[in-house]
């Protein structure tokens, strides 16, 4: 099988076209076109959409020995195994007990469920990131080197479900293979990484709106400018003894040379953002009308049922917003809950 991948933006809006699977992009969940990120989708990622759903790959593709593959730049966990997924599925024509052993886990992944007290250095997870982290090459070649590290990484996953192991978290199962140890070490590494982050991190309680009912709920928060820890979402959250509260850093917002941010809660406390992309959108509308530029691309708040507003990330070209502006947005949001009260 010929497979040729492609990599778009994030929120690309895309069509099904022959002999191609768009995977994790696209939004829309037809055959041919699998994503979670629309407000249509189900509470799933695009892994388990497709161990769900096998049709949408079986009844699309008619000729499998000329593949084409689209998904986003930087393909992460969930894309990864979906990209598996597609092609196991198409050499068996059935998805069989470790394959779907793999998309449970990738949702796990995607929706940032991994249990706090997991060993963090022996899931596949934060080893496939140590695999990736510090690339310093040109994207399309990172994009390609993903592909093939991660297709690589799913085959051993798959092969060792199938051997009746368990991959949630197993630190015999990556014992002496050299480049996985590296890894393991890499993410044991990178605890030393969110300590320094964490010592020129802003931190914060404030009021989120509880997701299930019209209440609040106080959190810790945690922002942080470039951070160095490629595990920082992860370390933050099991960080019980350096939160104010005691309960981990439910809130993180990263900014990233100060044209990126992303702003994502804990779905264990509860709590959703619901609304703050509304403002972040408004207030960026009106920054770029005043700066004469047009505003393309929108926030990205979470509109979706996988993510239940529980993530928010700034347009793809970029914020004309400053930090302290997104900092004022989210705490005017925060105060707002109390005059709703």
């Amino acid at each position: 099988m010929e497979v040729i991948y492609e990599f778009v933006h994030y929120g690309e809006n895309l069509e099904p076209q022959p002999d191609t699977i768009v995977l994790d992009v696209g939004m829309r969940t037809v055959p041919g076109v699998i994503d979670h990120h629309h407000s249509h989708a189900e509470p799933e990622c695009t892994a388990s959409l497709i161990a769900k759903y096998p049709r949408l790959v079986l009844d699309h593709i008619k000729n499998p020995e000329n593949l084409r593959l689209v998904t986003h730049r930087f393909p992460d966990f969930d894309a990864l195994s979906s990209i598996f997924l597609i092609l196991k599925l198409l050499e068996l024509g059935n998805v069989d007990s470790a394959m779907a052993k793999i998309a449970r886990y990738a949702k796990m992944v995607d929706s940032a469920s991994l249990p706090k007290k997991i060993d963090l250095a022996a899931t596949p997870y934060s080893i496939l990131r140590a695999l990736f982290a510090g690339a310093k090459k040109e994207e399309a070649q990172i994009n390609l080197e993903r592909i093939d590290e991660g297709l690589r990484f799913m085959r051993f996953l798959y092969a060792k479900v199938e051997e009746g192991y368990d991959i949630e978290e197993n630190r015999v199962l990556f014992s002496g293979i050299e480049r996985y140890e590296r890894a393991m070490k890499k993410v044991e590494g990178d605890y030393f990484h969110y300590l320094d982050d964490l010592s020129r991190a802003q931190k914060l309680t404030l009021d989120l709106p509880l997701s299930q009912e019209k209440a609040k709920r106080e959190v810790d928060g945690l922002i942080i400018k470039n951070p160095s820890s490629f595990l920082l979402k992860e370390w933050a959250r099991r960080d019980l003894s350096q939160s104010f509260l005691g309960e981990g850093f439910s809130l993180v917002v990263t900014n990233f040379g100060n044209q990126r941010y992303i702003l994502g809660v804990d779905p264990e406390k509860g709590v959703y953002l619901k609304g703050l992309g509304d403002l972040l959108n408004s207030n960026e509308a009106h920054k770029r009308e005043a700066s004469g530029k047009p505003f393309v691309f929108r926030w990205y708040d979470g509109n979706c049922p996988f993510f239940n507003y529980r993530i928010i990330d700034s347009p793809q070209d970029g914020t004309l917003l400053t930090p302290e502006e997104i900092e004022d947005t989210l705490l005017d949001y925060s105060r707002s809950l109390g005059e709703q009260a």
